[in-house]
């Protein structure tokens, strides 16, 4: 069998891409998209076709042109997720403006309009994950939205601080990004390569599975962001992992044996973090890595917003 195959036996594997044909090849149970992947997709002439009704039917709601823009990103982002369902057979999780990431009102306002229109679609809200950065105010948003039964998808995580806040939330996902963690510190420690068993973003996930488990927290562990199939391998057994189309194709390509590396079996005792604001914001702010990437990471999704926005202010 292949890597791939046997993966699928252990973890859940969800497809990190905007591309409907990689899902069909692959066959992930989920699929997740952020900003930057919908921006791409977007632009891609094979699905012309969603960005057009979503341009039409904005149109068509108003006048006022920044509403009009706002609602048909909204519809934009719902198009997707909805062809995306047709592929796969468990949820899609659809990303939250990322320049609403220290705006827990309008995070709350923004997550119930993205519902809306696919409840008006007829898809149930079991099968959606409303994907918030893990800020303070991101999650105390998430946490009003899991007591509405709106589910939610906790994204630009890396740090325990921030994994240890969503538990405590309710939040019903988290996504910590293994391969940003490594960028970060090869450059920090002005290498080129770490071994997957010591790579810091491994490590990372790897403790934060081990605290839930311990403590019994119900939140998801999706490793996601992955750099090359060896931190894969190396948290082979979490409970998702989102990974591109170019390293599922490498671990269907790869045939061995993969040994289950986190298992509920083999948890070791972990005191319990204190999470409330000024623990979350003190022990964030001691994680240069964290505080940095988090900070880098909306503003590389805002960034790409603002591309797609551009590019479909003109047909408006």
């Amino acid at each position: 069998m292949s890597l791939l195959e046997q993966l699928k036996g252990m973890t859940q594997v969800v497809a990190d891409t905007g591309d409907f044909e990689s899902m069909r090849q692959y066959r992930p149970t989920d699929a997740t998209t952020n900003p930057s992947l919908i921006y791409a997709a977007a632009s891609d002439p094979r699905y012309a076709h969603l960005v057009d009704e979503a341009v039409s039917w904005a149109s068509a709601q108003t006048a006022d042109p920044k509403l009009r823009l706002s609602l048909c990103m909204d519809r934009l982002s719902v198009n997707f997720g909805l062809e995306i369902l047709k592929i796969v057979p468990n949820r899609v999780s659809t990303e939250v403006d990322a320049r609403l990431s220290f705006d827990t009102a309008a995070t709350i306002a923004k997550a119930r309009d993205l519902i809306g229109l696919y409840a008006g679609a007829g898809i149930p809200r079991e099968r959606i994950l409303i994907k918030v950065a893990a800020t303070w105010e991101g999650i105390e948003a998430a946490r009003v939205l899991e007591k509405e039964g709106i589910h939610t998808n906790l994204t630009l995580l890396f740090s325990l601080a921030q994994a240890v806040a969503c538990a405590e939330a309710g939040v019903t996902l988290i996504s910590p990004f293994v391969g940003r963690i490594l960028d970060w510190y090869k450059k920090d420690r002005k290498v080129d390569s770490i071994p997957a068993p010591e790579d810091p973003g491994v490590l990372s996930v790897a403790t934060i599975y081990n605290y839930y488990k311990h403590h019994g927290h119900k939140t998801e562990v999706m490793g996601a962001s992955f750099r090359n199939i060896g931190e894969i391998i190396e948290l082979a057994g979490c409970d998702l992992l989102t990974i591109a189309p170019s390293l599922l194709k490498e671990l269907e390509a790869t045939d061995g044996t993969l040994t289950r590396k986190l298992d509920p079996a083999r948890i070791r005792p972990v005191e319990r973090i204190l999470a409330d604001e000024k623990s979350f914001r003190w022990m964030l702010n001691e994680d240069a890595m964290a505080t940095e990437k988090l900070s880098e990471g909306i503003r590389k999704f805002a960034a790409d917003l603002v591309q797609l926005e551009n590019s479909i202010r003109a047909r408006l």
